[in-house]
């Protein structure tokens, strides 16, 4: 992976989306060959040179203090994930290659709690947005994890390569671009990650729309929202997606699937996990699609 190039490509994306008067500066004279705030205009905002912020962006400065990220952010708006990640990246450019990638263990107590969240449907999420552990109604919403080989488990591959993703989030285009922006933080926190690095390429070469959001620089944490989930025994199910990070694995999340009290989704998924329990298997997807 190309940092420099990363960086760049995120901090022009992040100007175009600005004008000199979206920021109440008098544009430099002159005709503007490509859309938003120019090199120049930003340098004079965050209080930097010219020369030394067209070396930032290039990847070519050592030591960038946090006070200049802060200038610059703060001309581009930058909100909380944005400036991180420019912080990531231009860690990036220093960091010594990585050994062979870390493991991910799940905790005990976690995989206690995954049990003990009854019909919740709840799975853990790693580094490059593996699927660590999950739970029975987990699985039975959105199919066996565990009987995909493990290069499988990780929600990128399946929201852009496996075929029943489409039908299995209504709002596809939203959730395919949250997911791009949770790998594109995850790339900033871990630069030398080869199997990033790996899934990357693999998303690249077989998904078009993979690289269509990649092109769009969106950077976000996993966040809470209202998400359409489609089960083929029960239609569609708006469930409330909760985000919680763990804290003693800082690269570690669980997620949740809850609805609310006293509606048909609740009673779906109450259904499904009693099914489950049951051992009755008749109305659960079988394992995603392995292409």
């Amino acid at each position: 992976m190309d940092f420099r190039t990363e960086l760049a490509t995120f901090l022009q994306s992040r100007r175009s989306r600005l004008r000199p008067q979206d920021v109440g500066v008098r544009p430099f004279s002159g005709r503007r060959r490509v859309p938003g705030l120019r090199r120049e205009e930003l340098a004079q905002l965050a209080g930097v040179s010219v020369d030394y912020y067209i070396r930032l962006e290039q990847g070519r400065t050592q030591n960038v203090s946090d006070h200049v990220l802060d200038a610059v952010a703060g001309v581009l708006r930058l909100d909380a994930a944005e400036r991180a990640h420019l912080g990531h990246l231009t860690r990036a450019l220093h960091t010594s290659p990585a050994q062979a990638p870390a493991p991910q263990p799940v905790s005990a107590g976690i995989q206690m709690l995954l049990g003990a969240l009854g019909e919740v449907p709840a799975y853990v999420l790693g580094r490059r947005l593996d699927i660590l552990a999950s739970n029975p109604p987990a699985r039975v919403l959105f199919g066996d994890f565990d009987a995909l080989p493990a290069e499988r488990r990780n929600m990128a591959w399946l929201h852009f390569l496996d075929p029943g993703a489409r039908e299995r989030y209504p709002d596809w285009e939203q959730t395919a671009r949250d997911t791009v922006a949770a790998l594109r933080m995850d790339l900033g926190r871990h630069p030398c990650d080869d199997r990033l690095c790996q899934l990357l390429g693999e998303l690249s070469a077989r998904s078009d729309d993979f690289n269509r959001l990649w092109a769009e620089h969106h950077v976000q944490d996993n966040s809470h929202s209202l998400q359409r989930i489609h089960h083929p025994a029960t239609g569609e199910l708006p469930l409330h997606r909760q985000t919680l990070h763990l804290p003693d694995q800082p690269d570690q999340t669980l997620i949740t699937y809850i609805a609310e009290p006293g509606t048909r989704a609740h009673t779906a998924l109450t259904t499904l996990a009693s099914r489950r329990l049951a051992g009755n298997r008749t109305n659960e997807p079988g394992p995603l699609p392995q292409t």
